[in-house]
């Protein structure tokens, strides 16, 4: 498996840094995501400070944007990085499209499929590979000039990933995306009987292999060298269990171990903002159903038993132990297994 990690900014300027912290560490890979600040801006920083490190957005709003948008991005972040830049996108949820970026919303998985062909067709187009006439149920892309034409990228097209949690979106990815990001709110049980048959159906769409489409799956880790730290990252890690316990769409994991009743609870109390108390109902049993718990020398052998047969590569999430060389020691244990 290829190691990734989602670098932790909260202020863009830290790009010049952090991201050749994770290099030096020895990942293999680092990702921006879109929360307080643009996904892309990071990671021109980051394509200048670092080397041989991939580079990507996991994820991107794709409906806060357009396809041409996104194109450009791309291809430009292609290009600063010397072609190490991996386009991830996600859909977020209707209040965010309709009530914080004011886009429209409908349609999910259908528009999402649309916006990875309209790309490629725009690329195609920059590539000198075919006229850009592409016209669909959402999206329209017919003109281009040679004034707006960059023409072919000097590292080749981006390649364009897709993150899904519900099968619909997830079986999007397996049609139309070089790449999938699997969501961490996952075990072993819910990929193999949920997201692996989702992907099967895609490729199928396609007349595509599994070999076509890479995939990388984000895992929630829970270790430290000492108690204290240890306790703290295991009350981070039910944190964010229990707000992802809560929202319907992350329902089917919890069913896929009799936990139903769970998500209604968390959900019920979650719109009464009883946060502090949803945590206390992510017993140890849930917390190391979805997440990877163990002392340093432990987790590689947890991941690869999680992941073994399903992924291309593992995304470590909740990483903050205070000292950098614990995860260069998991990530060095990791390689050795590839």
């Amino acid at each position: 498996m290829n190691i990734y990690t989602t670098a932790p900014l909260e202020d863009p300027r830290e790009a010049r840094t952090s991201y050749r912290e994770l290099e030096e560490i020895g990942y293999d890979g680092a990702f921006s995501f879109e929360a307080k600040h643009d996904p892309f801006l990071p990671l021109v920083l980051a394509s200048e400070n670092t080397t041989s490190l991939q580079l990507g957005t996991a994820i991107a709003i794709a409906f806060a944007r357009t396809p041409m948008t996104l194109a450009n991005a791309a291809y430009g972040l292609q290009s600063i990085s010397g072609g190490r830049f991996i386009m991830g996108l996600g859909s977020q949820v209707r209040p965010h499209i309709q009530n914080r970026f004011s886009m429209t919303w409908s349609k999910p998985a259908k528009r999402m499929r649309e916006i990875v062909m309209a790309m490629k067709a725009i690329f195609a187009r920059w590539e000198g590979q075919a006229e850009l006439d592409f016209d669909g149920e959402f999206y329209r892309h017919n003109l281009m000039i040679p004034a707006f034409d960059p023409g072919p990228n000097p590292f080749g097209p981006p390649p364009i990933y897709t993150a899904g949690v519900g099968p619909l979106m997830t079986e999007v990815a397996g049609e139309v995306a070089d790449g999938f990001f699997g969501h961490p709110f996952n075990s072993r049980a819910s990929l193999l009987a949920n997201v692996m048959p989702a992907i099967e159906r895609g490729l199928a769409k396609s007349g595509r292999k599994r070999s076509d489409l890479d995939m990388i799956f984000a895992t929630l880790i829970v270790t430290a060298d000492t108690e204290e730290d240890f306790a703290r990252v295991k009350l981070a890690a039910r944190k964010q269990l229990a707000f992802y316990g809560s929202t319907p769409a992350y329902r089917l994991t919890l069913d896929q171990h009799g936990w139903g009743e769970l998500h209604l609870e968390l959900n019920r109390m979650s719109k009464q903002n009883r946060w502090d108390e949803m945590t206390d109902l992510i017993d140890d049993e849930v917390l190391e159903t979805i997440a990877v718990v163990g002392e340093r020398q432990e987790i590689a052998g947890k991941l690869r038993a999680r992941l073994d047969g399903i992924a291309d590569g593992v995304s470590l999430t909740h990483n903050r132990a205070p000292d950098p060389e614990h995860w260069a020691d998991i990530v060095a244990e990791l390689k050795r297994g590839k």
